[in-house]
């Protein structure tokens, strides 16, 4: 059955980025603390992690325009390879550490980043329609989070009893993350092309490269993209704080004892536990998701990540994440209140971005590729800013903005899913056309 093979393609798919991802996600994790051991045995190395991570989103976040564009003339299976490749290209050059390498490959991955999740959006939506929607993205979101429980469990592991992570524990994990991204890109190799409900095969989206710049902008102006926008610059920021602020915090907290930096794996490994079982959660629950709406999912996600800011404010010194810290919290810093937060803080984030992937793949399928560039687009753009203050305000500043955020982008969400349920009610049968997407209203035929 065409179905069958439709829902082949995507478990291939989240194969190919669970192995990546494990790669990239681990090393984002790791990271500013890498970096930091690396500085104190070669005081000419100045590469910063938080740096280093919002050159990558700065870059990701421009080339999300040309990202359309792109796949138009390749197609989505060639341009998530290529941006694999650069995912290689940046873990290798950890392999000779030097401060200008580090941004150039910041750079190269940036633009890597906008073409394999462009086309991973692009792919997973022409694999899919309005009833499999929910059910593939959350078995892929699954499937992609599961990287970050192997890969911070083998971090765990190799940093254990280590307060220094020396020259040899480093080359040992960059070479073992390579590896690993390089059975990722063998996955995508086998990616078959995707395919319609009737069974034939899709290439790529019609209308050339010019078409889908123009599409993107025009999207780009409708009413419920403007409103999901809000929704996406939370997400970028949250991005942001989970993978590459909060698991150097804890290590950097000496309050914890002498074996914290063992917890910043550990850490990452309860944020993939929270993030699978989300992804697992609404996947399995994918058909009732649809008659539900997706709101509902999204508000716990929103209450989940508020009792996570509370007790990481409570847990965490305000110092924390600049480095090694003997400042006191409000309380004792516990271990395990922080790897419950990291569990809570994956779970959230599942919560937010399996109804994204949801809300575009159902509302917007015929401009697949320009909507989730946007998506991308702007979450990266949330995520660099957010990479850039880290280092100059303290947590609590950063907790503040998160709430902040997330109470607006919960709302902003709702009320697109509200009006999408509305006229789908009313039995809307409108194919999305130009003067649909210049006059602010974009309901598919499909929805």
């Amino acid at each position: 059955m065409a179905f069958d093979r439709r829902f082949l393609n995507v478990i291939i798919l989240g194969f190919a980025f669970m192995f990546v991802f494990t790669a990239f996600q681990t090393m984002g994790n790791i990271e500013k603390t890498i970096l930091d051991s690396i500085h104190q045995d070669d005081d000419s190395f100045e590469g910063d992690g938080y740096t280093s991570l919002a050159v990558i989103y700065a870059v990701f976040a421009l080339c999300n325009w040309l990202a359309p564009s792109i796949i138009s003339v390749s197609g989505p299976r060639i341009a998530m390879l290529i941006g694999a490749i650069t995912y290689c290209l940046f873990i290798a050059s950890f392999l000779l550490p030097k401060t200008w390498l580090l941004y150039l490959a910041s750079c190269v991955m940036g633009f890597g980043a906008a073409i394999i999740w462009t086309g991973q959006g692009n792919y997973l939506t022409l694999n899919s329609d309005s009833l499999t929607i929910s059910r593939n993205s959350g078995i892929f979101w699954a499937m992609l989070q599961a990287s970050m429980f192997f890969g911070n469990l083998f971090v765990y592991f190799q940093f254990q009893g280590k307060t220094h992570i020396d020259a040899h524990t480093r080359l040992s994990v960059f070479i073992v993350l390579l590896i690993i991204a390089a059975v990722g890109i063998v996955f995508l190799l086998i990616l078959r092309p995707a395919q319609s409900p009737d069974g034939e095969m899709v290439q790529k989206e019609e209308g050339g490269p010019l078409n889908a710049l123009r599409r993107a902008f025009a999207l780009l102006i409708t009413k419920e993209m403007i409103l999901l926008s809000v929704t996406f610059f939370y997400t970028g920021i949250e991005l942001s704080f989970f993978s590459g602020v909060y698991s150097p915090s804890i290590g950097f907290t000496k309050q914890m004892g002498s074996n914290v930096k063992q917890l910043v794996g550990l850490s990452g490994i309860f944020i993939g536990v929270g993030e699978v079982l989300g992804g697992a959660l609404f996947g399995i629950l994918g058909s009732k998701t649809i008659r539900w709406g997706r709101d509902p999912i999204v508000m716990f996600g929103f209450l989940i990540h508020v009792i996570s800011f509370f007790l990481i404010f409570l847990n965490l010194p305000n110092a924390a994440p600049f480095g090694d810290t003997d400042e006191a919290a409000f309380i004792n810093s516990n271990a395990y209140v922080a790897i419950l937060c990291s569990l809570l803080l994956g779970f959230g984030d599942s919560c937010y971005n399996t109804q994204i992937y949801s809300i575009l793949g159902g509302v917007f399928p015929e401009d697949s590729a320009p909507a989730f560039a946007l998506f991308k687009f702007t979450q990266s753009v949330a995520a660099a800013a957010s990479f850039f203050y880290s280092s100059h305000i303290g947590l609590h500043a950063q907790l503040g903005i998160l709430v902040l955020l997330g109470t607006f982008g919960t709302i902003s969400f709702c009320f697109v899913e509200w009006a999408a349920r509305s006229k789908k009610a009313k039995g809307y049968n409108g194919a999305i056309d130009d003067s649909d997407l210049m006059g602010g209203t974009v309901i598919s035929k499909h929805e």
